[in-house]
């Protein structure tokens, strides 16, 4: 069972979903302390990946074994129906489990920045090649020098130095050994392409499905569009897009929520 905190909410209807929030990679649940305050009314969990926070002892070897452990989370704190609300690698395992897990109590997905997979095979290799390079970074030499490299990388431009210093030194706390497992298990090589499986769950259970961008990551606003995605933008941010505008984000969300 994964590491998770509950904020259930005062006087919530009991027939509400829960707003369950899986953070990215090398973050924890307190990424999403700025955005709770924000919304009212809704009972929240945030979840702790695997090798990240409370969690850093559980490892998992790919996103079924992934989707087990969400599942036993929820079940564990008696969570019978909920909306999946995952940024990045949280966004991919959130797809994955709506996809291809049998529990029903699923209501809706909220997913920030998060890549429904690639198409052929040749893209799979090349992307678990490049995962694997940076497992073994993050596995073998001092965290704060990866850590640089690693917000160095294109999707992150938006960050100027300080917001850059200041997650290196949020980050500072993780296990590299835990993040390179858990980069491995769940490469973007290793897991299938969603969209197909995403349109028929949306579709055939009427399920609410949102996508959120930073208004500034131009990538993942791409791939929302070229998979046809409900897409929904947050003003002033890039690719983390929660972090850089809570309040936007939160926005976003309960706007969303007011349509389910």
């Amino acid at each position: 069972m994964l590491a998770a905190k509950c904020y259930p909410a005062e006087g919530a209807d009991k027939c509400q979903p829960w707003l369950v929030f899986i953070h990215g990679l090398l973050g924890d649940g307190q990424d999403w302390q700025e955005v709770l305050p924000h919304i009212s009314g809704w009972s929240c969990m945030t979840i702790d990946l695997p090798g990240h926070g409370g969690s850093k002892p559980i490892a998992v070897e790919n996103f079924e074994q992934m989707s087990d452990q969400l599942r036993e989370t929820l079940l564990a704190h008696d969570i019978q129906r909920y909306i999946l609300i995952g940024y990045s690698l949280g966004g991919r395992c959130a797809m994955y489990h709506g996809c291809f897990s049998a529990d029903d109590g699923l209501a809706g997905l909220v997913i920030e920045g998060g890549n429904p997979g690639l198409i052929n095979q040749q893209q799979r290799d090349e992307r678990q090649a490049h995962d694997q390079l940076w497992a073994d970074k993050f596995r073998h030499y001092p965290l704060p020098d990866v850590l640089d490299q690693w917000y160095r990388q294109p999707v992150f431009a938006s960050l100027n130095e300080e917001a850059r210093q200041r997650l290196i030194l949020r980050r500072g706390t993780n296990s590299g050994a835990g993040v390179a497992k858990m980069l491995e298990s769940t490469s973007l090589g290793q897991q299938p392409w969603l969209t197909e499986r995403l349109s028929q769950l949306v579709t055939q259970r009427n399920l609410p499905f949102c996508y959120l961008c930073g208004e500034q990551d131009a990538k993942f606003q791409q791939i929302a569009l070229e998979n046809h995605f409900p897409l929904r933008i947050v003003a002033a941010a890039g690719h983390n897009a929660h972090v850089a505008n809570p309040k936007g984000f939160a926005d976003q969300l309960i706007n969303f929520l007011k349509e389910c």
